[in-house]
């Protein structure tokens, strides 16, 4: 069951970024981010006025930590993306699925041999289903800026499912304040509402949605289960919205992406047998 949650949560982040994708082809990627994240934050104050916030503390630190390292995730990515090649800079920002692997491990999880042959299966099926560019060569910062990004996702993954086990709608709402409020001091600072036209607020709050609904269904599943584990099977959302450019954009696959989409397949299957 929480193997099916945290493939939930793929599926979601990526039809989230599918569709995301799409409006940032008519507005800046930074907007995209910034005004789908306050209107989930919206969302999710309405939820929490009526259910009342938790009363320990104890999950504040980690929201916010995950809320400073996912947005830092995101301006690295996107910064890596403009002055790089995608199909290097997207593999090597999956790859951050590697630190709350580790992580999980350090602070004591113990998945079945089975289990890590299936992560490692996985996880080389995400790298090669982002599109690798495996010719030619690569300048220093956007590889960098890849890293980095990588590191922030991982250990925004670690921060949400560390606070979801103090409580979860607590650590999903501070998240979403953390980042809002770093994103909305950039559009002070810069004098900029991103050309966001009212007309654009709900496919931005659709979007939002999506991205509030996976990482509520990740942390669900690795704070009730193993944070490794979870934190794979939820990385697979590369896979989903290259499926989905392909049924819905009629966008052909790489070979090596097709390869990259079985072989995750594969490891979906091989985790799913050593949780049986």
């Amino acid at each position: 069951m929480l193997s099916l949650l945290a493939l939930a949560s793929s599926a979601c982040w990526g039809t989230s970024d599918f569709f995301a994708g799409l409006r940032a082809k008519s507005l800046p990627a930074a907007a995209v981010v910034a005004w789908s994240q306050g209107l989930a934050l919206v969302m999710l104050t309405v939820v929490l006025a009526v259910h009342g916030f938790g009363a320990s503390p104890g999950w504040v630190p980690w929201a916010l930590a995950a809320g400073v390292a996912g947005s830092g995730a995101l301006v690295c990515f996107y910064a890596a993306l403009s002055t790089g090649t995608m199909g290097v800079v997207a593999p090597v920002a999956s790859l951050g699925v590697l630190v709350p692997v580790l992580l999980g491990v350090w602070t004591g999880d113990q998945p079945h041999t089975l289990a890590w042959v299936g992560m490692a299966v996985a996880i080389v099926g995400v790298a090669l289903a982002s599109g690798p560019e495996l010719s030619g060569s690569v300048s220093a910062r956007p590889l960098l800026l890849a890293c980095v990004a990588a590191v922030g996702f991982g250990l925004a993954l670690f921060c949400l499912d560390r606070g979801a086990r103090v409580s979860l709608l607590d650590t999903l709402w501070g998240m979403r304040a953390t980042s809002v409020s770093l994103f909305l001091l950039a559009g002070l600072a810069l004098r900029r509402t991103g050309g966001v036209r009212a007309a654009d607020l709900p496919a931005l709050g659709l979007i939002g949605l999506g991205d509030l609904a996976a990482n509520g269904l990740f942390a669900y599943a690795s704070s009730h289960g193993v944070v490794s584990v979870s934190s794979v099977l939820g990385s697979l959302y590369p896979v989903v919205t290259v499926l989905l450019a392909r049924f819905l954009l009629g966008e052909r696959l790489r070979p090596v992406q097709g390869v990259g989409v079985g072989v995750s397949l594969v490891g979906v299957a091989v985790l799913a047998l050593a949780r049986a």
